[in-house]
Formats: C-alpha cells, sequence, structure tokens
C-alpha cells in the first residue's frame, strides 16, 4: 500500500512527457511542411511566365537562325545572271569605251586566228606576221622576201634588214602555225609541215593558247575599269558601286563567252569537224 503513491506520482510524470513529447513531434511536423511550401502562387506564376517566354524564344530564335540559313542557300541557287543597266553604269564609267576596248580583243582574236593559224603553210601564211623591229612593228613582208623552193619548203631573205633577223624567227616561232624555220646566215628555210592529224591538233591547241591570251588581256581591262570605279567610292553610294562592279564583270563574261565561241569554231574547222 505504501507503493500506491509513488506509482501515482512516477505514472503522472510519464504522462506529462509523453504528452510533451507528442506536442514536439507535432511541432516539428508543422513546421516542417511550412518549409516546403511552394512559393506564393503569383510569383510561382510569374517564374513559370518567364520559363514559358524563355522557351518560347528560345525556339522562336532556332527557327529564326534556321530560317535565315535556309534562306542563304536559296539565295545561292536562286542567283541568277546579273542585270545590266548600261545607265547605271554610266555614271561611273565610260560603258562605250569598256565595251570598244573588249571587241578590240575579239576583233585581234579573230585576225589571229585568220593570219597564224591556217592549214596551209604557204607564204600568204607568213606574209602578215607582225615582226617587232626598232620599237615598230611590220609585216613580215615589208622587211623580208618571201619565195618557195619546192612544194615542201619556203625560203625567207632577211639580207635587206640583216639586223632584224632575230625578230624575224621570233616571229614566225611565236606564230603559232607549228613551224620550225632553220636559219643559214640571212636566209630562213622554213619546212612546211604535212598537214597531219598531229599537225592538226597542234594548231588546235594554239587556238586556245591564244583564246587564253585574250581572256587574261579582258580580265585586264575588267580590273582597270573597276580600278576606276572604286576611285569613287566616297562619291556615290556603295550600293552603287557594289552593282557596277557586278555589271562589269557580267559585261566581262559576255564577251569571254563570245570569244570561247570563236575559238571552239576554229578549232572544229582545223580538227575537220566542220
Amino acid at each position: 500500500m505504501e507503493l500506491s503513491p509513488r506509482i501515482s506520482c512516477w505514472t503522472t510524470r510519464m504522462a506529462v512527457l509523453v504528452t510533451f513529447v507528442v506536442l514536439m513531434v507535432h511541432y516539428d511536423n508543422q513546421h516542417n511542411v511550412a518549409s516546403a511550401s511552394p512559393l506564393p502562387l503569383s510569383g510561382f506564376d510569374d517564374y513559370s511566365e518567364a520559363t514559358s517566354r524563355s522557351n518560347f524564344n528560345k525556339n522562336s530564335d532556332s527557327k529564326r537562325f534556321y530560317s535565315k540559313g535556309k534562306e542563304k542557300g536559296d539565295k545561292k541557287k536562286n542567283k541568277g545572271p546579273v542585270h545590266i543597266d548600261e545607265n547605271e553604269i554610266a555614271e561611273l564609267i565610260n560603258v562605250n569605251s569598256f565595251k570598244h576596248d573588249l571587241q578590240k580583243g575579239i576583233d585581234q582574236l579573230k585576225n589571229d586566228y585568220v593570219k597564224n593559224l591556217s592549214l596551209r603553210s604557204a607564204a600568204g601564211s607568213i606574209e602578215s606576221l607582225p615582226v617587232e623591229f626598232e620599237g615598230e612593228t611590220y609585216t613580215m613582208q615589208e622587211i623580208t622576201q618571201i619565195g618557195r623552193k619546192g612544194p615542201q619548203l619556203l625560203v625567207v631573205n632577211v639580207s635587206a634588214f640583216p639586223q632584224a633577223l632575230k625578230n624575224v624567227l621570233k616571229a614566225i616561232n611565236d606564230s603559232g602555225m607549228g613551224l620550225n624555220p632553220q636559219q643559214d646566215g640571212t636566209t630562213i628555210f622554213i619546212p612546211v609541215p604535212k598537214v597531219t592529224k598531229e599537225y592538226r591538233e597542234n594548231l588546235a591547241k594554239n587556238a586556245k593558247i591564244l583564246f587564253q591570251k585574250f581572256k587574261d588581256h579582258s580580265r585586264d581591262i575588267q580590273n582597270r575599269y573597276i580600278r576606276e570605279v572604286k576611285k569613287k567610292e566616297k562619291e556615290v553610294s556603295s550600293d552603287l558601286v557594289h552593282s557596277v562592279q557586278q555589271q562589269i564583270q557580267a559585261i566581262t563574261e559576255q564577251f569571254v563567252g563570245e570569244a570561247e565561241k570563236v575559238m571552239i569554231s576554229k578549232q572544229n574547222e582545223l580538227l575537220g569537224k566542220d
């Protein structure tokens, strides 16, 4: 009976302790729940909207960049011929002078083909060959005497101007006719080659060489006029300068294309394809 008050006291203490522990556990749970609560609704909406905009912008940017790349590719594929506006070109250069210089080159090419690339290596073929002598240009027949010794041999006498002998030899070698001159004093003997397939092919190759010379010459003309345009960059708009340069290049290509047709026609003639 004496233990009863002690047990009662101990029971009371345990009850208080359990109650305290329960309260503490409950308090901790409430605190953890509060800590894990989401941001205020307005703040979350703002962040979602910002994120959504960011993702939209990224997608838009990627589409935009893809679109630009595609446009560039399309521009390259759809790049057509340059429109020629001679009135616009005339604002910066003399169009007639430019075209005249190019046409003069084509005329010279045609003359070279007639004079230098012939299947008949007779006296008439070399009479008009240009010879540079003492700063002047002469035709072969003006400073030499041209004759024939048999059907397969031409004779060129340079005794009237012996100092021009080297110049005459150079003119014959550079003629593109595939001739092989042989010197004996002031006399030059030129064996007339037979018209063989190999001879024809050599003449055709020389036709291309002369065309290439014209092509290089036309590029020089083009660049000269482009330099003239660039000198006026500060006086006119950059768009005009760029446009005129493109048109100069386009006109040059037109003349080169015309000269190429002349070359092909000459090659077909020399190879017997006509």
